[in-house]
């Protein structure tokens, strides 16, 4: 045993918070249930309150891989050309949220178009979806300017959606898919899987990813080791019970008991196929970030081209023939 633990590389971690969040959640399940240790990696893994402190870890040299959005490491992460982010594998298309329109609103709000005057609904100030909400009223011709924006905070905004105290709300799983099925809101844009914000956004986008740092860019041996335990974790994620999963997660991961099960269900598929991003894809959420509001102008961006390090990932999803 000795002698394993030896030959395990070693990686440090650093995911964005808060530790219930789903979105990393494949990363969660291969830490738990050793799906790292399997494929003869020792991960270190640390979490930050939120997505800009693991952009800042990687600047910082404290990771050698981090999980956080596109936006994050953009204005947050490595800005000189040698440092550059590297994107080497995608989890979401976009935060997992509805825009739900409570059902006492239904004869207000029908379309993007009814939205400027009234009350939208968010779970905090600056929320990571407010970025896509804003690409997706300035494809209708509209700004988030023309509109009342109230942060409720996740339970307040249930709550506001129930009451039909906000005219639409950004509300996150498992409570959007509850108002639903209760037939207290209706969806008007879903983002809660790719497919869904390809139909929403006219094509596909990229948000939670892991990145490592241009140079100290950890070797395609072991990020190919990374991504099939990941791949591992997400297959686990799409067929095992909840009672199985909660079962090696800790507590703080699991969150509430009672509302595990229905997290997990939909959670189920917010991932993007494979973990690939094409440079399509990133040059679509760059665009649509851009049009939300300018990256700093310190950031050096790179290209869409010069930011994907897929090829490990690629060859794990398509090993040579033979073998």
């Amino acid at each position: 045993m000795v002698g394993l633990i030896a030959l395990l590389q070693s990686l440090v971690l650093v995911i964005a918070g808060p530790p219930a969040s789903p979105e990393y959640l494949p990363l969660r399940v291969a830490e738990a249930e050793g799906l790292f240790a399997r494929e003869g990696l020792s991960v270190d893994v640390r979490t930050t309150r939120a997505e800009p402190g693991a952009a800042e870890a990687l600047v910082q040299g404290q990771a050698d891989l981090v999980a956080t959005s596109v936006d994050a490491i953009l204005r947050f992460g490595p800005r000189s050309v040698v440092q550059g982010p590297r994107l080497v594998f995608g989890l979401t298309a976009a935060p997992p949220v509805a825009l739900l329109v409570p059902a006492s609103q239904a004869q207000i709000v029908k379309s993007l178009n009814d939205l400027p005057g009234t009350r939208v609904g968010l779970s905090s100030p600056g929320a990571p979806e407010q970025a896509w909400f804003g690409w997706l009223l300035a494809r209708a011709g509209h700004s988030v300017a023309q509109m009342w924006v109230v942060s409720h905070g996740s339970r307040g905004l249930v709550a506001a959606v129930e009451s039909g105290d906000v005219h639409s709300g950004l509300v996150h799983e498992p409570f959007a898919s509850r108002l639903i099925a209760d037939a207290q809101a209706r969806v008007l844009v879903d983002l809660r899987t790719p497919a869904a914000v390809a139909r929403a956004l006219g094509g596909p986008t990229v948000n939670a990813a892991v990145f490592a740092r241009a140079d100290r860019r950890p070797r395609d041996r072991d990020l190919g080791a990374f991504a099939r335990a990941l791949l591992a974790a997400e297959q686990r994620i799409a067929t095992a019970r909840a009672d199985e999963l909660a079962a090696r997660l800790p507590r703080r991961i699991v969150g509430p008991a009672d509302e595990f099960a229905a997290r997990l269900e939909a959670t189920r598929h917010i991932y993007l196929p494979g973990g690939l991003v094409t440079a399509d894809q990133l040059r679509d959420t760059l665009a649509l970030l851009r049009a939300h509001q300018p990256l700093p102008v310190t950031s050096r961006v790179p290209s869409p081209e010069e930011m994907l390090h897929v090829e490990p990932l690629r060859r794990v999803l398509s090993p040579p023939a033979g073998r």
